[in-house]
């Protein structure tokens, strides 16, 4: 680890790590110093991100089953010792179809992302208590402000991971003043995975008192000129 970056010392876990955004948060992660520690489903995506992003360290667990991530987290323990990061991107997008077309198989797969948020704060919650600058960041969408009839799935499973996290700030203002919990509110991140690189690098520059429980809007320069 190269002395004297700004995240040195920090070991930051990227949770569905093998998508763009992953990819483009664990380099600004790594770049910025700290130890990162990849998770996904898919080893031969893991793979292809250890090559793309070199000092990544990957794991692969199915974080929708809470047994596979307290083993997850007894590995890491005992290799690393505690985190002080949680960067969640696991996700995607289903819908369409009206309210009528909100399909069980959409909600299912939505569900999973939220249940994996559920599993991964609940597993780690008490290492970023101790930390001495933990840091919970998840990616939220500008449905839950706006839901439509054909994103209705989807808009009430971001709507739970938002108020999750917020609800894991309010345990932190409780317990953990030197923690923060934050949500990145984005319409789409397409264009915007190195603006949230960045901005989850910010969040260990950030007073954790001025940012726990916020919800930070992340726009391209499109939707800033609409």
């Amino acid at each position: 680890m190269t002395e004297g970056l700004p995240l040195d010392g920090r070991l930051v876990l990227v949770a569905g790590a093998t998508s763009a955004s992953g990819e483009a948060v664990s380099r600004s992660l790594v770049t910025a110093g700290a130890t990162v520690l990849a998770v996904g489903t898919r080893p031969e995506a893991l793979d292809a991100l250890a090559a793309a992003v070199p000092g990544v360290d990957t794991r692969v667990c199915d974080l929708s089953d809470r047994d596979a991530v307290a083993e997850l987290a007894m590995r890491i323990h005992l290799k690393f010792g505690a985190i002080d990061g949680l960067i969640h991107l696991v996700g995607g997008w289903r819908g369409g179809g009206g309210i009528a077309g909100q399909s069980d198989e959409d909600w299912d797969f939505l569900e999973r992302g939220f249940r994996t948020l559920r599993n991964t704060t609940r597993v780690f919650y008490d290492d970023l208590v101790a930390s001495p600058a933990g840091r919970l960041a998840i990616v939220s969408s500008t449905a839950v402000d706006a839901p439509y009839a054909g994103g209705a799935n989807y808009a009430a499973a971001k709507a739970a991971a938002d108020a999750w996290a917020r609800a894991v700030a309010q345990g932190f203002a409780k317990a953990a003043p030197n923690a923060a919990a934050v949500v990145f509110v984005v319409k789409t991140l397409a264009g915007l995975e190195e603006r949230l690189g960045a901005a989850v690098v910010r969040l260990w520059e950030s007073d954790p008192s001025t940012i726990n429980g916020t919800r930070e809007l992340l726009t391209t320069s499109a939707d800033a000129a609409n």
